[in-house]
């Protein structure tokens, strides 16, 4: 009897225990029942990769932002739609599907909205999300963006024309330290400095034997004192111990070009590597006599590299860290000075035929670069920017210290997209990327697909 009575017990028991992991299914069931959808397909688009919305109030839209309620369960379905290998992983939420490749595969992430802001979604195969491959999820009232700031980049046509064969002249040269909240990346702000507003500062190109009388402006709304130093003038700190102007004022000195050359110029206020980190670097193109051979395009580009408290990918306003600065651990790398800035904002342009020059140089502080522009092979660079010296020929990558400069020539064989990097490609992820998008006839001599 008592036996009897023991084993009933433990059936209902029993009976109890699956009747709560019963309910407690079939609440989380209810719990993910999603309360919006959306679908991503994945493609090629505005010379990037990129998400396209479909269906909806998202169809056809690029990386369209997904708009939902606190609390909501929202479930992203992702379309493969090129054949290569994707994700989309939203990491505030600890969400991510499969890895998926082959068209038409997909795969499905869930999640509860449970934070209100405005949060990242992105592709987290390497490479990808730095192509293009990143929207933005909002949750709530839409917050004030950095997309509504403005832009610190100088676009890469943005240089003087060449002097040709003109004689040794005057120069004025006029820079003003301007401090800055602009856009770093989608969704996040920081406090650039920069000389007249945009990153890398304005070129100077001049000839040997010109002379040049350089003034530098700190306006009163600086917070700072600033100067600069132009590694192409002979003289005791290249100009620095000239112009040490602290806000409200201007200093004015006078320089000989002796030297050709392509040379970087810099703030070179202590901390200098804060000052040069937040942007304050350009390039000085010193000519030889007669000029440089006429080129179809021209373009200037500059690496930098920006050390924030906030981990990289943090939206908002970012923060300055001396301590990443000192232990040289950037969480930027950007050429022209933002994220996106040759790829989205400011792509180089051209067309099959063109013979192009860029003149390439590190603002820094700390890292090297190592130059290279994927699917193509220099013709020509001038090592260290030294312009009247014989040129390497059929180079691949070049190496361009912090403070240094190069100038590189090639021509434009083939169509498409050619990417521009520092071949320490995991700076890719951390936004060191630009385009080259040239027009023109397939050239099926020289690349084409299959035989």
């Amino acid at each position: 009897m008592v036996n009897t009575a023991t084993s009933l017990r433990r059936l209902l028991a029993r009976v109890a225990a699956l009747l709560l992991i019963a309910m407690t299914a079939a609440t989380q069931a209810a719990d993910y029942k999603p309360d919006v959808t959306f679908t991503l397909r994945t493609g090629i688009g505005q010379g990037k990769m990129i998400f396209t919305g479909v269906g909806g109030e998202i169809d056809g839209m690029v990386n369209p932002v997904l708009v939902v309620e606190p609390g909501e369960v929202v479930q992203i379905t992702l379309v493969n739609g090129d054949g290569a290998l994707h994700d989309v992983v939203a990491p505030d939420f600890d969400a991510r599907t499969d890895q998926i490749s082959g068209p038409g595969s997909s795969s499905v992430m869930v999640f509860r909205a449970d934070k209100e802001g405005e949060y990242v979604y992105f592709c987290s195969v390497p490479g990808h999300r730095a192509a293009g491959m990143e929207g933005l999820i909002q949750v709530g009232e839409r917050q004030a963006s950095a997309e509504s700031l403005p832009s610190v980049v100088r676009s890469p046509v943005d240089l003087p024309a060449p002097v040709g064969g003109r004689a040794p002249t005057h120069l004025d040269f006029v820079l003003e330290t301007v401090e800055r909240t602009a856009r770093l990346a989608d969704g996040t702000a920081y406090r650039f400095w920069t000389f007249n507003e945009l990153i890398p500062g304005p070129m100077l190109r001049a000839r040997v034997g010109d002379t040049v009388t350089v003034t530098l402006k700190n306006p009163a709304s600086s917070t700072m004192t600033h100067s600069v130093d132009f590694h192409a003038v002979t003289g005791p700190g290249g100009g620095a111990e000239l112009t040490q102007v602290p806000p409200g004022g201007e200093a004015t000195f006078t320089f000989k070009a002796l030297n050709p050359g392509v040379y970087v110029y810099h703030c070179a206020t202590p901390m200098v590597a804060h000052h040069i980190s937040n942007g304050m670097y350009g390039l000085a193109v010193i000519e030889p006599d007669g000029g440089l051979p006429t080129m179809d395009r021209e373009f200037y580009v500059m690496q930098g590299e920006l050390y924030t408290a906030q981990s990289h990918g943090t939206r908002g306003n970012l923060e300055f860290s001396v301590d990443k600065l000192l232990d040289e651990d950037a969480e930027y790398f950007t050429f022209n000075g933002s994220v996106g800035a040759l790829t989205v904002e400011q792509p180089l342009k051209a067309i099959v035929g063109d013979a192009v020059r860029i003149f390439f140089g590190v603002g820094g502080p700390n890292a090297t670069s190592s130059f290279h522009v994927i699917g193509e092979i220099f013709d020509r660079v001038y090592d260290e920017g030294a312009i009247t010296d014989e040129p390497l020929h059929n180079v691949q990558t070049t190496s361009v210290a912090p403070g240094g400069a190069t100038m590189v020539e090639f021509g434009i064989d083939v169509p498409g997209r050619y990417i521009l990097v520092d071949h320490a490609l995991s700076r890719l992820e951390k936004g060191l990327a630009g385009f080259l998008l040239a027009e023109g006839e397939e050239q099926e001599e020289i690349y084409r697909k299959g035989r």
